[in-house]
């Protein structure tokens, strides 16, 4: 017997990829760590290219029950409103100073900030590393330096400035953060924190970061310059409940050991174990929650049909609980239609049947009920036209012949009850 699909069974993490040119020619690509990490982990990746027009098209690529945001240009400053004072000449010596990160791709930053709202409006697993924080926090309305040389380090005293970017040391510079009790990253890392400090090192590959946090992230790491390194949003972190919003500005994914694949740290890859972890569960829940059949579209034939029963059902739960409402309807067969569907239904188990029997039983005593009702009401018609034809002394006697008859009745009634008890006995 063959495997089943397992693109059909393993969850779905979109990643948004990057571009770049190679032969005169734009081409899309996605860092291979991300890749393997998120396939060992027990998720299936799935690339969004970085393609004209695919911001609209994001529908196409659902279910998504994860998105992993990574790496890329800037994002433009007119997304979080950049108040940083920067001068002509300073914009012009950042261009040259990190010519590969400042060229502005709208496009990618459109599709990863939907992508982004998307898991924030509805709760979908969502790891942003490096750029892809910087997205997230974005996205939650928070704001960026956009550069951290300019609007930063440059007004700090010399020992608090950090070197979070190192073009001649890229993958090996590393520099200290410090991380903060009670959070994801502390419980990852809490092996490798020495006794009495809260700080490990970390790889850095940007000029940007984040100014303002938005509100309803906290932070999780700091660098010695204040940076916000990592943070994530409390009420929206449960991996077993499939709940993970999260933004890293390290790589952990990346900090790896000079010409090896061992980590710096036991935690490193943790952010990913974790973050497929929610994303497995979100999808449980989400194929869980849409499991259920869906009602049938009934042709108007049948639509008419349901409808009827539908009222007939209303009108007898109307009568029943008003105990003598005389606003019924004109045709007997409103009600009728009700007490036939309930009791001919016999595809169904013993308590079903019985009960939905004695929904039929209302249905039909409703309409005896009415049937009652509609004919004391035709003799009250034809008596109110005969007493209406007498004159005003056979009228007196009449009232004064019912008067002397409900008396008698009154007596002869309570003399039955009397006698009644009387043979029951104490």
């Amino acid at each position: 017997m063959a495997n089943p699909d397992l693109s059909a069974i393993l969850p779905r993490v979109l990643i948004v990829s990057r571009r770049t040119v190679r032969k005169n020619k734009f081409v899309d690509f996605v860092g291979e760590y991300h890749l393997e990490l998120i396939v060992g982990y027990g998720a299936v990746p799935v690339i969004v290219p970085r393609v004209n027009g695919v911001h609209m098209l994001l529908d196409s690529f659902k279910p998504i029950h994860g998105v992993l945001l990574c790496e890329g240009e800037d994002i433009d400053p007119s997304l979080y409103v950049a108040d940083d004072g920067l001068s002509p000449e300073d914009m012009e010596e950042i261009r040259r100073l990190h010519a590969s990160d400042t060229a502005i791709d709208k496009e990618k930053d459109t599709i990863e900030l939907n992508l982004a709202k998307l898991c924030l409006e509805r709760n979908i697993p969502y790891l942003g590393i490096c750029r892809g924080s910087q997205v997230l926090n974005v996205a939650c309305g928070g704001t960026l330096y956009q550069d951290i040389g300019k609007e930063l380090s440059q007004k700090l005293p010399e020992e608090l400035r950090v070197m979070h970017i190192n073009y001649d040391d890229y993958d090996g510079h590393r520099h200290k953060v410090k991380v903060m009790e009670n959070t994801p990253l502390h419980d990852w890392f809490r092996d490798s924190l020495e006794k009495g400090k809260m700080e490990i090192l970390v790889n850095s590959y940007h000029h940007q970061g984040v100014k303002k946090l938005a509100q309803r992230l906290v932070p999780m790491a700091y660098a010695p310059d204040g940076l916000v390194e990592g943070f994530y949003d409390p009420d929206a972190y449960n991996p077993e409940e499939g709940k993970f919003i999260m933004g890293l500005q390290f790589h952990p994914e990346r900090m790896r050991r000079p010409d090896s694949d061992e980590f710096d740290y036991p935690g490193c890859p943790a952010a990913y174990k974790e973050f497929v972890k929610a994303v497995i569960a979100y999808q449980k829940r989400l194929n869980s929650s849409t499991s259920a059949p869906r009602s049938l579209k009934l042709d108007q034939e049948m639509e008419k049909q349901r409808k009827v029963l539908v009222r007939s059902f209303f009108l007898a739960r109307n009568i029943y609980a008003g105990g003598g409402d005389r606003n019924y309807p004109s045709k007997d067969s409103e009600l009728e239609v009700g007490a036939e569907f309930l009791e001919s239904n016999t595809a169904l188990s013993l308590v079903q049947e019985n009960r939905l029997k004695q929904m039929g039983a209302t249905v039909r005593n409703a309409s005896f009920y009415l049937d009652r009702l509609r004919k004391n009401e035709e003799r009250e018609s034809v008596a109110r036209k005969l007493i209406g034809k007498m004159t005003a002394e056979q009228v007196s006697e009449l009232m004064s012949f019912y008067h002397m008859m409900s008396r008698i009745c009154s007596e002869v009634l309570e003399r039955k009850l009397h006698s009644i008890m009387n043979e029951v006995g104490p």
